[in-house]
């Protein structure tokens, strides 16, 4: 028979996820400025007490574009555009400034998604952009995440070995990989790391603790419409170069949704699927603690989207723009169908 004091320990800790999970479920969503170029692809990120939001599908060419959105006026103003247009990129922010790594551009030859090695940062202050070392390999639709002022990029999707396609497409093959490069800031290179066990692409991500985890995406190809979703969550430490084993799975499997880290959480938003049956995209938000290896579900967001642009502003998630609908809705059969909002919507996080 447990004794009272643990039994007052295990009623006090039970309190306490009661009322952080009531916390969660009790948030409420707001609406701020819209955005003001409507489109899908978008990636957001904080920057000086700002949300940066770039990128753009541009009917698969990439618009490059770059906004700012200043929560004092709650007002959005155009910045210069990327140096390269990419759509799919890896993005974060490191002292002020902001990393992006490689991405997709439309093939000079053909059609599809040719992924780049380009790196750059940008300096939202100055805003210019200067190039940086390229990556070790060509590919897109990888995440990112800092630790310990090294940026770990991950997974990702580009050719196949040997292919003399420039270009991935629906129609065709893609590879989808493992990769762990990591980036050093201090000195512009690049080293490679232990892979993950999973490839996949369109993935959500974050840093908690010292350790990066990849939560989700998509899995045998970047496409929606030949690709599956999956839910799970690898935990990868840095100080020992290992990865966990599986942690908790994702209660929506889903790629291509924003999200963002705030208090030791990582915020997992919208995304979208296609299978034979059907195609949408989600209004989920679900959040990963990694303390307790466990998943919340809080109010979902008024609108489904995937391409969102997600950041964490203060305490509130901002979840800008993205198409209510999935790509393989439309894509190709009635452009009328890729609908894209201007919407942007905050929800403050406990």
């Amino acid at each position: 028979m447990p004794s009272r004091r643990a039994s007052l320990v295990w009623i006090t800790a039970s309190i306490v996820l009661l009322l952080a999970t009531s916390g969660l479920t009790q948030a409420r969503w707001a609406r701020l400025a819209p955005f003001p170029e409507p489109d899908e692809e978008l990636y957001g990120v904080a920057a000086g007490g700002k949300m940066y939001v770039l990128g753009g599908f541009g009917a698969g060419k990439a618009r490059g574009a770059v906004f700012e959105y200043d929560p004092a006026g709650d007002r959005w103003t155009k910045k210069k555009p990327m140096a390269r247009p990419v759509h799919h990129q890896a993005m974060l922010e490191y002292q002020g400034k902001i990393y992006l790594f490689g991405g997709f551009v439309f093939p000079t030859t053909g059609a599809g998604w040719e992924p780049v090695d380009n790196a750059w940062e940008y300096d939202p202050a100055a805003d210019t952009w200067k190039a940086l070392a390229p990556m070790p390999s060509k590919r897109g639709s990888a995440v990112v995440a800092e630790v310990g002022g090294k940026m770990y990029l991950i997974g990702g999707a580009t050719t196949v070995e040997g292919s003399k396609e420039p270009a991935i497409n629906g129609n065709g093959p893609a590879r989808v990989v493992t990769t762990n490069d990591v980036y050093d800031p201090a000195t512009n290179t690049w080293q490679s790391r232990a892979p993950m066990a999973l490839g996949r692409n369109h993935a959500f991500a974050g840093a908690v603790n010292g350790k990066v985890y990849v939560i989700g995406g998509r899995v045998a190809h970047a496409f929606v419409t030949v690709s599956s979703n999956t839910d799970i969550v690898e935990e990868y430490d840095p100080a020992t170069n290992m990865w966990s084993g599986l942690k908790a799975k994702m209660p929506t499997p889903r790629s291509g949704g924003g999200w963002g880290t705030y208090n030791g959480r990582i915020y997992v938003a919208g995304g979208e699927v296609a299978t034979p049956d059907w195609a949408g995209a989600f209004r989920a938000l679900e959040v990963y603690e990694p303390a307790t290896n466990s998943w919340t579900k809080m109010p979902p967001m008024p609108m489904p989207r995937h391409g969102v642009a997600g950041a964490v502003l203060g305490n509130r998630l901002h979840l800008v723009s993205g198409m209510i609908t999935s790509a393989a809705a439309g894509a190709g059969q009635d452009p009328k169908m890729e609908v894209h909002t201007s919407l942007h919507d905050v929800i403050n996080l406990p």
